[in-house]
């Protein structure tokens, strides 16, 4: 899938969930359960034991049904390995060019962290489709409407400090996506193989997220 395609499916979910564990086991069954509650976007991060063997797994299992991505991608040779591996996307918590150019390269979207204005703006005109303001929890929805005021024409995606009480006040501050880790995959309940918990987690985001938008 090329970038601009992956890109509608990223924006029209509005969620991307951070999939994040100290074991790989079970990541291809968390990934189901958020795509049954509606999140239809997720990235595996390489903080993932043997993450690359968790997003081939994903890609078998569930096909398109969920726009996979990569994260944590410090490098490109990083990078061009979680592609090949079947990501459509990667995600990064830093600015590194080279792997915006390599994205770019081979059309696959790319949302690289950024936290200052220059930072933001710099990745923006490198050609990040979405710039991911990490840590977001720094500066909260405040901090996000006001960049939005000088750069309106960025996409931002916050995330780190998402969670079931801010969320909506991200949206409200200009976000185009919202990124959500442990708040929405919960290392507990990965580790108990409580897969519903996590599905109706998934099912509230979407519905913050659709009420946002007039949609439900």
């Amino acid at each position: 899938m090329g970038r601009e395609a992956t890109m509608r499916r990223i924006l029209d979910a509005g969620i991307v969930a951070v999939v994040r564990s100290e074991s790989p086991d079970a990541l291809a069954k968390v990934v189901r359960a958020l795509a049954d509650g509606g999140v239809l976007a997720a990235e595996v991060t390489f903080t993932v034991p043997d993450a690359l063997d968790v997003i081939r797994e994903v890609r078998r299992e569930l096909g398109d049904t969920i726009a996979l991505g990569a994260g944590t991608v410090l490098d490109p040779e990083t990078a061009r390995a979680a592609l090949l591996a079947g990501a459509e996307y990667i995600v990064s918590p830093t600015l590194n060019f080279e792997v915006i150019r390599l994205c770019r390269r081979y059309d696959k979207a790319v949302m690289p962290g950024a936290f200052t204005p220059t930072e933001i703006l710099a990745a923006w005109e490198a050609g990040a489709d979405v710039v991911k303001v990490f840590p977001a929890d720094v500066g909260g929805p405040a901090y996000l409407k006001a960049i939005r005021g000088p750069l309106p024409q960025i996409r931002l995606m916050p995330t780190g400090g998402v969670d079931l009480d801010t969320a909506e006040s991200f949206l409200k501050a200009g976000a185009c996506c919202l990124g959500v880790g442990s708040a929405l995959v919960d290392p507990k309940a990965i580790a108990a193989g409580e897969f519903e918990k996590i599905r109706e987690l998934a099912s509230r985001y979407v519905g913050i997220v659709r009420r946002h938008r007039g949609q439900g």
